[in-house]
Parts: structure tokens; C-alpha cells; sequence
């Protein structure tokens, strides 16, 4: 039996519920602004991708803390020293800042070339040093992955979303090669990463963030069984889903 006061009490709570939300997800993103801004600006004066990477790490560090704190990482001493390749699953806009927070500067990024066309944001990641690769096969998608062999043959370690995009629903869709040829090619390993929570931080096709428990794991590094090197690259990256999708714990969605 419900009464009058219980029942109004539940009335009123969802509006006060509804506009707690929009304050936090509007207080979220005035912390990320402030701190973007100043990292651009930082940025786009300082000499030394390195130290432009340290900038980035500790702004990325401070929203988590100030807008994101439930952030839990597990198993980052999996993580070689020396060079390596991380690839993670993508579900969120979100993943990127939160793997900018939680890797050591010494890793660049490499992102779908939409991103260079964002405002800002594509002035902050060419001075990163991220690398910008075109999905779609073709000419430019040729060159891109070119120039990131470049890169990685250089010495520097690179992170991968080799879903290339998110889905609406939770899952994980089919892999790009690309990071695993390059991780064949340079002679190094993988190490695969599993992302959850940030798909409820911000959905697809949100744009207000929410409060949610966010947790980074690393897996062991994997390095290739096969000789060749076109069927190392498809063989690596097929055991990488696997291990990656067994953790997960979401729908295969290139089944």
C-alpha cells in the first residue's frame, strides 16, 4: 500500500534525479573545456612531442580525477618496457582521454583521420604526434598505414582501437588489421586491453556524460605463431579478439 507522502516523495524525486544528471554531466564538461583549452595552448608552444605527451597525460589525469574518479586499472605491470603495440576495444569518445590519462607519454595514438577535422581537438592530436589513418581501403588508406610503419619502425610504441568506430549497442565488432601488421612487421608485441564503463559514461550519440565505474585492464602480451607475415598479422589479430572478447564479456558482433 503506497501513501500519499510516499507517492509524492517518488514523483519528486525523478526531476530532482533528471536535473542532478544534467548538472554533473554540465559540470563534466566545463572541467573537460578548461583543461582542453589549456592543453592546446600548452601545446601549441612547447617544444618535444615528449613533453607535449606529459602535458596531455597529467590534463587527461586531472579530469578523471575531478569529473571521473571511480577509474580502475588492473595489470598495467603487464606492459613491456621496451617498444610495444596496445590495442583495446572502443565503445565511447571517452576512451581516448582515458587511455591518455592512464599510459606513460612515450605512447602515440593512432586515430581515424575524421578526428583531424575536429576543431581543436585535431590541433591537440597532430601535436601529439597521434597519427591519423583513413579506414576505407584505397590510396590514402595505403599511405596511412605506410606512414605508420614509419613511425613504429622508429622505435615508438603505438595504441590502436582496431574497431576503427563504435557501435550503438554494447559489443565488439570485427578488427582492422593494421595495428598487427605493424606489430609483425616491427617485431614486436601486442598487448591487448579491455575498456568497460566508458559506453556508460557517454553513450553513442549522447553528448551529456554520466557518473559510472570505469576499469582499464592489460592482458598478457601476445607475439605471432605463424612464419609468414601476412598470416602472422591475421593470425595475431584473431587470437587478440578472442582473449579480448572473452574478458569483455559482451556480444560478438561480427558473428
Amino acid at each position: 500500500m503506497n501513501y500519499p507522502g510516499e507517492a509524492a516523495g517518488a514523483v519528486l524525486a525523478t526531476p530532482l534525479r533528471m536535473l542532478a544528471r544534467v548538472g554533473y554531466g554540465l559540470y563534466a564538461w566545463i572541467v573537460f573545456v578548461v583543461l582542453a583549452f589549456g592543453a592546446v595552448c600548452c601545446t601549441a608552444v612547447l617544444p618535444g612531442i615528449e613533453r607535449r605527451r606529459r602535458v596531455a597525460h597529467r590534463a587527461a589525469g586531472t579530469l578523471l580525477k575531478l569529473a571521473l574518479p571511480r577509474l580502475t586499472v588492473r595489470s598495467m605491470q603487464l606492459i613491456p618496457s621496451g617498444q610495444c603495440v596496445i590495442v583495446a576495444n572502443h565503445a565511447s569518445y571517452v576512451d581516448g582521454v582515458v587511455f591518455t590519462a592512464v599510459l606513460p607519454p612515450r605512447f602515440g595514438f593512432v586515430i581515424k583521420r575524421e578526428m583531424n577535422r575536429v576543431p581543436l581537438a585535431g590541433l591537440l592530436l597532430r601535436r601529439l604526434g597521434s597519427l591519423f589513418v583513413e579506414r576505407a581501403k584505397g590510396q590514402r588508406g595505403a599511405s596511412d598505414a605506410r606512414r605508420v610503419l614509419r613511425t613504429a619502425l622508429k622505435g615508438s610504441s603505438l595504441v590502436f582501437f582496431p574497431e576503427g568506430t563504435f557501435a550503438p549497442s554494447p559489443g565488439l565488432l570485427k578488427f582492422h588489421v593494421g595495428a598487427f601488421t605493424t606489430a609483425v612487421r616491427v617485431g614486436c608485441p601486442i598487448v591487448p586491453a579491455v575498456v568497460r564503463g566508458t559506453r556508460a559514461v557517454l553513450p553513442h550519440g549522447a553528448w551529456l556524460p554520466r557518473r559510472a565505474r570505469i576499469e582499464v585492464e592489460f592482458l598478457e602480451p601476445l607475439t605471432p605463431s605463424a612464419v609468414r607475415a601476412s598470416e602472422a598479422a591475421v593470425e595475431l589479430r584473431d587470437r587478440t579478439r578472442a582473449v579480448i572478447l572473452s574478458r569483455l564479456q559482451e556480444p560478438d558482433l561480427a558473428a
